[in-house]
């Protein structure tokens, strides 16, 4: 059977039912979403494609958050948890300043994800920084081999693209660096491959890739 696969883009699964847990993430995973009680502001650190967003969005669908975009009127009016993704992306300071206050106020909680640590960031509002070093810090880690797996299996489900060979898995994770990014260069790499050739993905093309 030759190789399945759609020439479109496809919107990722990002419900809780695709989000997959293994050693790197797991503690962030039972943080933000098992345990029942929302006491805490928290800040999730993780490297860049390591599902920060997926596993922001199944809390702000667990907590009715609203996103922080620029609309800081709408949420100074609103009774919702907030979710900030990728603080220091264009940071407003005062904006989230207030934000932070206002939620304080209303018992409402936070959720903030970022690549980088606060350690990373020199703030100009030292009231600011004061204010988010109250967060709770939350790390995802580098995968470990069953995560990595995982990822791929999602990655290529993704894109439509049926492996016939497991020992694929294997190859890929022995050979790359031990990176979420890289995991979706190569897939993505392996796609526009795959496309352009018409073929079902084998070792020989991967290596080629690698």
């Amino acid at each position: 059977m030759e190789q399945t696969f759609f020439n479109y883009n496809l919107k990722p699964n990002i419900n809780i039912e695709n989000y997959f847990v293994g050693e790197s993430n797991i503690y962030a995973f039972k943080t933000l979403i098992k345990n029942h009680l929302i006491n805490n502001n928290y800040f999730l650190v993780g490297p860049s494609k390591s599902g920060k967003t997926h596993l922001s969005y199944i809390w702000k669908k667990k907590y009715n958050a609203l996103i922080y975009d620029n609309n800081l009127d709408d949420i100074l009016k609103s009774n919702n948890n907030i979710l900030i993704e990728n603080i220091f992306d264009n940071l407003n300071e005062e904006n989230i300043f207030h934000i932070i206050n206002y939620c304080n106020n209303k018992k409402l909680k936070i959720l903030i994800n970022s690549k980088f640590s606060l350690n990373e960031y020199n703030f100009k509002l030292p009231d600011l920084s004061s204010r988010l070093k109250t967060f709770i810090s939350i790390k995802i880690d580098l995968p470990d081999d069953e995560l990595l797996i995982n990822l791929l299996l999602k990655l290529f489900h993704d894109k439509q693209i049926i492996i016939k060979n497991p020992e694929i898995f294997n190859y890929i994770i022995k050979r790359v660096d031990r990176s979420y990014e890289k995991i979706f260069v190569l897939v993505n790499k392996i796609d526009k491959l795959l496309m352009k050739k018409n073929k079902q993905l084998t070792i020989p093309l991967i290596k080629d890739l690698i």
